[in-house]
């Protein structure tokens, strides 16, 4: 029994097949030149919150590092959530 496609799928394929057949017909999507691409430094658009953050440089154990790059996309703030957990439990002196 064969699986329903993934609608998603379904959609990019749909969008594939049209542009295959403009681009037998000659007709061709708009190129973008390196100039018309504005890149703005920082973080895009809409991903502040409320709590501001630094950029700074630490230094850690190869492992740790491997370990939470390991999970993905998002092991920095992984990180900063897990610091912020030890101060929880921890005094600074």
């Amino acid at each position: 029994m064969a699986k329903k496609p993934d609608p998603e799928i379904a959609e990019f394929e749909a969008a594939l097949l049209r542009s295959a057949k403009q681009a037998a017909r000659g007709q061709y999507a708009r190129v973008h030149k390196p100039d018309d691409i504005v890149r703005r430094r920082g973080r895009p658009v809409g991903s502040t919150v409320a709590t501001r953050k630094s950029a700074t440089t630490i230094r850690l154990d190869e492992e740790i590092l491997t370990a939470f790059k390991a999970t993905g996309q998002g092991w920095q703030t992984r990180i900063n959530n897990a610091l912020r957990d030890w101060l929880k439990t921890h005094r600074l002196t």
